[in-house]
């Protein structure tokens, strides 16, 4: 075993590459910034040490090997960096044993850190890439891995550093991927096995060198499997979920990716139905982005693609999946146990029963959500991280444009947008909302002066209205809610406003922050040419 110091300001990533190295057998040292460094080395005998070069600046990292080289002339040093020239021709450059481009691959992170290569990679390989974790089935039934993982230095909006792909297997065969997106931390990831048979299984997680970007590592830091048995609750829920080929045009590109999937009862009244939606990171075709943030406060796609009933006696009765031009037709494909197998066929990402199946193949575990009182947005807030996937996506694809600028369909960043959720009913009408701010005398509207943007559906709603970046929600005076007529060929109609839940932005984080207004329920009509408006007292 041998003792390690690792150097990096970067907190996060110094727990990572702690978690790492500790798993694969040696004792672990961590600083963040150079005196503390050098307080850790005194204090035990280091064998090899990894460090950043940036502490923060590439000076301080310099001064940094120096002061290892005065204390040992035998202690290795390896230095990490994403500009591997920065050493050249210095005199450092000849105290250490390399300089590695970040990111770097764990494996071999570890290997030139340990005393011997060979047992360093022996350890690491079943602690983190290929190493199957075994599980038991105590008979037939329903399983769905939770897995840990993280890809160091992935940067979903910078083209070339998206994320890694990860491959899961199951009993040697290749079941699911999975796109692991750039998050600070690991993140866990729900993945449908399928059904299995009564007895010992094992499932494998591995890098997919042909679908992640170059470079980009995959960490896995533990799995879980739950078994759902016949009996058990749940099991109807995750024996039913579809499995879902991503569409053949997306396959390298990082784009329209299904993040996560929930599921719904729904049908009418004493029908027994589960729904599935899944929840893609783009839309690249079908609604302009600006009329998504209009009518649905978000630039992700959320698509139900199966739904399925059963009869009294638990037997599917019906089976319908959306498909072109957002029809609903029976599902009379291919299944793998009960799991209806689809393709993402359309550039809005609608699904047909699997013919020509991409090479990326998604069993999302669903995430069994009541929007009975709520928007189908509201499952995003629960998975705030999708959020910061959204704006990404829309920074790398170009879609952003500069604040209160017009420029085609581009729209602001989200973080410049007030957030509303409410419940309404349309009667051969439009609602859009609308925003003044304190001290002003404009109103700010959601629909930006196109009625085909306002809202025609009813029920709960999400919509957006584009603000001034760092606006903050006590400078919001008035929140107003116009109603529009249907369409041009309409000569009235009536909006009624039943209650506003909240009112948000998102944060630093792209989380979406406090709610700061909201309308109790009640029955506010109003007909088509009129505005209701309302005071936000802070």
């Amino acid at each position: 075993m041998a003792c390690i110091l690792l150097v990096d300001d970067e907190r996060d990533q110094l727990e990572i590459r702690a978690l790492l190295v500790e798993r694969a057998g040696h004792q672990v040292l961590c600083a963040a910034t150079p005196a503390e460094a050098l307080r850790q080395f005194d204090s035990a005998k280091v064998d090899a040490i990894c460090m950043d070069l940036r502490l923060p600046t590439p000076d301080d990292g310099k001064a940094l090997i120096r002061s290892f080289r005065e204390r040992s002339p035998e202690v290795r040093v390896l230095v990490l960096s994403g500009w591997t020239d920065e050493l050249k021709g210095s005199p450092e450059a000849d105290m250490i044993q390399g300089v590695l481009q970040k990111p770097i691959r764990s494996e071999r992170l570890l290997a030139l850190l340990g005393r011997t290569a060979a047992l360093l990679l022996a350890l690491l390989t079943p602690a983190m890439f290929a190493a199957p974790h075994r599980f038991h089935m105590a008979r037939e039934g329903e399983a769905v891995a939770e897995i840990t993982m993280h890809a160091p230095g992935a940067e979903w909006g910078r083209e070339g550093k998206e994320a890694s792909v990860a491959e899961i297997w199951v009993d040697g065969s290749h079941r699911s991927d999975v796109v692991v997106v750039g998050e600070r931390r690991p993140g866990r990831y729900g993945i449908l096995l399928g059904r299995l048979g009564p007895g010992e299984h094992e499932v494998e997680v591995r890098r997919s060198s042909a679908h992640s970007a170059a470079g980009i590592p995959l960490e896995v830091a533990g799995i879980d499997v739950r078994p759902y048995y016949p009996d058990s609750a749940g099991h109807r829920i995750a024996a039913h979920a579809p499995f879902v080929h991503a569409r053949a045009n997306t396959a390298g590109r990082f784009t329209d990716v299904p993040l996560f999937s929930y599921c719904e009862r729904t049908g009418p009244a004493g029908s027994d139905c589960l729904q599935y939606t899944v929840i893609f990171s783009n839309e690249d075709g079908g609604t302009s982005t600006r009329a998504l943030m209009a009518r649905w406060g978000r630039t992700t796609d959320i698509e139900h693609v199966y739904r399925v009933c059963f009869d009294r006696t638990g037997v599917v009765s019906s089976a319908i999946i959306q498909t072109h031009d957002h029809k609903e037709v029976p599902f009379e494909g291919r299944r793998e146990g009960h799991h209806p197998v689809l393709s993402v066929v359309t550039d809005n990402n609608m699904v047909a029963a699997a013919g020509a199946e991409s090479p990326l193949r998604f069993h999302l575990a669903p995430v069994f959500v009541d929007l009975s009182g709520k928007s189908r947005e509201s499952a995003m807030d629960d998975q705030p991280w999708s959020y910061g996937v959204m704006a990404a996506e829309l920074e790398r694809e170009g879609k952003l444009r500069p604040a209160g600028a017009v420029d085609g369909q581009k729209i602001s960043h989200p973080r410049n947008y007030l957030y509303l959720e409410a419940e309404i009913g349309n009667r051969q009408s439009r609602l859009a909302a609308q925003v003044r701010l304190d001290g002003e005398n404009v109103w700010r509207s959601a629909h930006l002066g196109r009625a085909d943007y306002a809202i025609e559906r009813s029920g709960w709603i999400r919509t957006a209205i584009e603000l001034p970046p760092g606006t903050a929600a006590r400078q919001v005076a008035e929140i107003g809610f116009e109603c529009l007529t249907e369409d041009n060929t309409k000569l009235a109609g009536e909006c009624d406003l039943r209650q506003v839940s909240r009112a948000f932005f998102l944060d630093g984080g792209y989380a979406p922050g406090p709610a700061f207004w909201n309308l109790p329920a009640g029955e506010r009509r109003f007909p088509s040419g009129q505005t209701l408006t309302f005071r936000v007292d802070q």
